[in-house]
């Protein structure tokens, strides 16, 4: 289980293990959640602060269960309160659209004791792809989100305001084919009929949003996460060429879309390409090439991995360094 779920994620998680496995230990209960005893009972507290009675026993055959003759509550969650716990789970824990997984299956009861206009859009949103851990950026509005879910589902054109940062507000017309969560950021991969251009756009940059009567067709075979990651390593300032010595499946193996494009040379070699904006990043994450690799360009991404390697080497061999920061 992964470590960067979130504590919505776990607290759901750790009330279905106590329903479903009475007597269950605090060793038990942190390994289904994938933390240490010690945090599975702060999670326990967090259950009792929330009113729910969760009875222990000590000894050999002690552990935790609800107290007896327990009757949760309805559920009664207003639609935006029902989307945005979906989406808190989704962000912490990218398997959730999985029902066979524990948080899916968690997941998915709690939808399906929810009213059905309340749980329709949650359940949509539920299913948009998802890749990476969480990230720090703002959580895009959670009515938004599934407005755009759903006509993504439903193939209908949107009219959309998007705020362009400083630049102002821009009117557009797309058709939206996915919703995609990657690192923690919420994007709509669409076709734009104003740019006539695929476009990958922030939800949390969405401002109006009208379902207009035209349908459309998404592109056959669209892997939405994958597109996304690929339109992400391409548009920065720097282009960045590497040739490393080794085959082209391996090196998607060791990274991911969002760093750029692998073509094969031949069958033992490989060409990366992508754009930067930021070559001291972009330096750091090759260390994950697990092969000899070649920068060709650019000439400040050679420099950047130049001292990446210096500071490294001084590193291991215990020399002091000035310390400097951005």
């Amino acid at each position: 289980m992964s470590h960067a779920e979130s504590p919505t994620a776990r607290a759901l998680l750790l009330l279905e293990l106590l329903q479903n496995n009475p007597g269950i230990t605090a060793d038990r209960l942190a390994a289904r959640l994938g933390v240490s005893e010690r945090a599975a009972r702060r999670y326990v507290g967090i259950l009792r602060e929330a009113g729910i009675p969760v009875e222990s026993t000590r000894g050999p055959y002690g552990g935790y269960r609800l107290g007896r003759g327990l009757r949760l509550p309805p559920l009664m969650f207003a639609p935006t309160e029902a989307l945005g716990l979906v989406m808190a789970v989704l962000e912490g824990h990218h398997d959730a659209a999985d029902p066979a997984g524990p948080v899916g299956s968690a997941l998915g009861k709690l939808l399906r004791a929810l009213p059905e206009p309340v749980a329709h859009p949650a359940e949509a949103v539920r299913r948009v792809s998802a890749r990476g851990a969480p990230g720090t950026s703002a959580r895009p509005d959670p009515d938004t989100t599934a407005a755009l879910v759903q006509a993504a589902a439903a193939h209908r054109r949107l009219r959309l305001g998007y705020r362009l940062g400083s630049r102002g507000e821009r009117t557009m017309e797309v058709d939206p084919w996915a919703v995609v969560v990657h690192h923690g950021r919420w994007y709509l991969l669409c076709w734009s009929h104003t740019r006539d251009a695929r476009r990958v756009l922030r939800v949390d940059r969405v401002t109006s949003l009208t379902v207009l009567p035209d349908t459309f067709e998404p592109p056959t075979g669209l892997n939405p996460v994958e597109t996304v990651e690929e339109h992400l390593s391409q548009g920065w300032t720097h282009e960045v060429e590497i040739v490393v010595e080794a085959p082209a499946s391996r090196v998607a193996e060791w990274l991911p879309r969002s760093l750029g494009r692998p073509e094969p040379i031949d069958d033992r070699t490989t060409r990366l390409l992508a754009t930067t904006d930021e070559p001291d990043w972009y330096a750091e994450q090759l260390t994950a090439i697990r092969a000899p690799f070649r920068i060709v360009r650019p000439r400040e991404l050679r420099e950047a991995a130049s001292a990446l390697g210096r500071r490294l080497t001084q590193a291991a061999e215990g020399v002091d360094q000035d310390a400097t920061f951005d």
